[in-house]
């Protein structure tokens, strides 16, 4: 089935700008043929990827959007030939297939950007303006690398295609990295993927997890130690820092490491070298930092339990894995991933899923996430005797074990348009029951008594301000945090424009400051 789009408004005339577009679906050609014909651009599109070379070679292109999946040849070979003979020509991939692999590869070919079908055609038009104001420069691109190595790194979701396009574009970078998510998201895995897709890939990938390791012995494992440094220092020890030279290393629960080795490590970070533990030889650092936490650090810093300066020097690229709740469109290809991995690695025949057992995995929110969702797909393989697993066997909790002090506390959501941190609390299952007619207003009450009630407001002069304010700030957090971020969905459901959107949540401050 062919996915609906709508037509975007018309745009000022671009000028003489020629865009071509390449996709074996009519329908889309002649929905794009029609979006920016409107914006004022000249359009010429092709079945093909070889058709499009051909139309490239006859006249003026400012512009090639091509499809990757498609019966002719992959828009991916598409994109390396027109880097080849057009070295600064901007080039936007679509598909509907979107992967991480199909990500990376048209990142690393030299894809201006990347968009997962179905799309926004206001989004599309707002790239192609700024492809085409932007002169690109050619850069050089890694060889091209096996990308089998993602088990479990499954998502159709937009926020995971955010996700993988923003390891797209870390393909050639080795910046500092933080991924933010709640427990069992697979931060290690995204941490893998921007290991695997860097240009340290050939050299080791190095995980530490600092809850799991005594506050006393974390510098010995992250620095090493001299022979005799301490009661049981019976040899010299290569810590993790020179395990994983000309690699990643990869700090995992970053939020749980004791001050004292936050204070170290800041200096190692800042001065690129470091000392065993005992030692006196002065080493050189070259690992990336990959770090990950599922702690909110800003409350953490706030508290005194985290490093300020080492924060901002850990959060150089933000990386935001979503809870599982918050892309339920996921959760039926992850079920059947597992399932086909669970019988491959058990030696059982394959089972599958009835109908209503999707329905029912889907409606449950998933305290533990992916790795809840893979311990559950395991015992269901081993114990329905059945081909077919029904609801009955799910045996799901009727609500989510999940304490209130975590259902309330903060993860981060990247916003997918200017990078900004919103804060995200964890949902309510989708299954709750809808408001009252008089609750909106019965809360309004119970919140302003409240707020009366507190010695500090009772002489306050501004009260119309500083009420109205704070109702806004949550109100737009919650609806923020009902669309993952994105300012689109977020716009249309307050009624608002992107431009108010986006002044009212610099005005309002929502999110912690980078």
């Amino acid at each position: 089935m062919t996915a609906a789009y709508t037509l975007a408004p018309a745009a000022p005339s671009s000028g003489t700008h020629t865009i071509l577009v390449a996709d074996d679906d009519h329908a889309v050609r002649y929905v794009l043929e029609q979006a920016l014909g409107r914006a004022g651009y000249r359009v010429r599109s092709f079945a093909s990827g070889k058709a499009l070379l051909d139309g490239a070679e006859e006249g003026q292109v400012d512009l090639v959007i091509t499809d990757i999946v498609m019966p002719s040849g992959s828009g991916l070979d598409l994109l390396q030939t027109l880097r080849t003979r057009y070295p600064a020509l901007p080039v936007i991939v679509m598909t509907a297939q979107s992967t991480l692999n199909h990500a990376v590869q048209a990142f690393e070919r030299g894809a201006f950007d990347y968009l997962a079908k179905p799309f926004d055609i206001r989004r599309l038009i707002e790239l192609v303006a700024q492809a085409l104001a932007r002169t690109p420069t050619a850069r050089p691109r890694p060889s091209t690398t096996e990308f089998s190595r993602f088990g479990g790194f499954v998502g159709v979701s937009q926020a995971m295609q955010e996700l993988f396009r923003t390891i797209g574009r870390l393909a050639n970078s080795e910046m500092t990295v933080l991924i933010h998510g709640e427990s069992g998201t697979g931060k290690e895995l995204v941490a893998r993927a921007v290991h695997d897709h860097s240009p340290r890939r050939q050299g080791p990938f190095t995980a530490i997890n600092m809850a799991a390791i005594p506050g006393n012995l974390i510098e010995s494992e992250l620095f090493g130690h001299e022979k005799g440094a301490f009661t049981g220092a019976v040899a010299r020890h290569h810590g993790h820092f020179e395990r994983a030279k000309a690699g990643t290393l990869f700090l995992d629960e970053i939020g749980d490491m004791p001050m004292q080795a936050q204070t170290r490590l800041l200096r190692v970070l800042q001065g690129g070298a470091f000392t065993r533990v005992g030692g006196t030889e002065t080493l050189r650092a070259d690992v990336r930092i990959v770090a990950a936490t599922h702690q909110n650090l800003p409350a953490a810093i706030a508290e005194g339990r985290f490093r300020e300066d080492l924060f901002y020097r850990l959060n150089v690229i933000p990386l935001y894995v979503p809870s599982l709740r918050s892309r339920r469109e996921d959760i039926p290809l992850l079920a059947d991933y597992f399932l086909a991995h669970a019988a491959q690695r058990l030696g059982l025949p394959l089972k599958r899923l009835a109908a209503d057992s999707q329905t029912e995995l889907m409606a449950y929110d998933w305290p533990g996430n992916v790795r809840e969702l893979e311990n559950l797909i395991h015992r269901l393989m081993i114990l329905t005797p059945q081909e077919i697993i029904q609801r009955e066997h799910l045996n799901l909790p009727k609500a989510p074990l999940r304490p209130q002090t975590i259902a309330r506390r903060y993860t981060e959501q990247e916003d997918a348009e200017t990078g900004e941190a919103l804060p995200h609390e964890a949902k309510g299952s989708p299954g709750a029951t809808a408001p009252a007619e008089g609750d909106l207003e019965n809360g309004l009450i119970q919140f302003l008594d409240n707020f009366f009630a507190s010695p500090h407001w009772k002489n306050c002069d501004n009260l119309y301000e500083t009420v109205i304010r704070r109702i806004e700030k949550t109100l737009f957090i919650k609806v923020l945090t009902e669309t993952s971020g994105n300012r689109v969905m977020a716009s249309r459901r307050l009624g608002i424009n992107r431009n108010t959107l986006r002044k009212k949540i610099q005005e309002l401050d929502v999110g912690p400051k980078r």
